[in-house]
């Protein structure tokens, strides 16, 4: 578990500002695709330092466990660009990110 963990960490160091990545797109590529929501407890309790804002479900919806709730995600969110609807979306098609590999 604590070296799926560390893969989680790099990953969502490496999310671009204004780009997103969803807890299922990381698990699969950490090579757990149906841990989805092993990422995201990972996101609840992992270092305060990443950008966890950064991660979002696959529809493009904020978490509402976001520290802060999701108007926290969402100003994060919007201070890099990014437009967020008044449900607490996004554009997942335009936003999604996938690193090289």
């Amino acid at each position: 578990m604590a070296e799926f963990a560390e893969m989680v960490y790099e990953y969502v160091a490496a999310i671009p500002e204004g780009r997103v990545m969803t807890y299922g797109q990381l698990a699969a590529l950490c090579g757990s695709p149906r841990a989805a929501r092993i990422v995201g407890g990972i996101a609840h309790f992992g270092p305060e330092e990443l950008p966890w804002h950064r991660v979002v479900n696959k529809q493009g919806g904020l978490a509402g466990n976001f520290p802060g709730g999701r108007s926290e995600q969402a100003r994060r969110l919007e201070a890099e660009g990014v437009d967020i609807s008044p449900e607490y979306t996004l554009d997942i098609k335009t936003l999604l990110w996938s690193p090289q590999q």
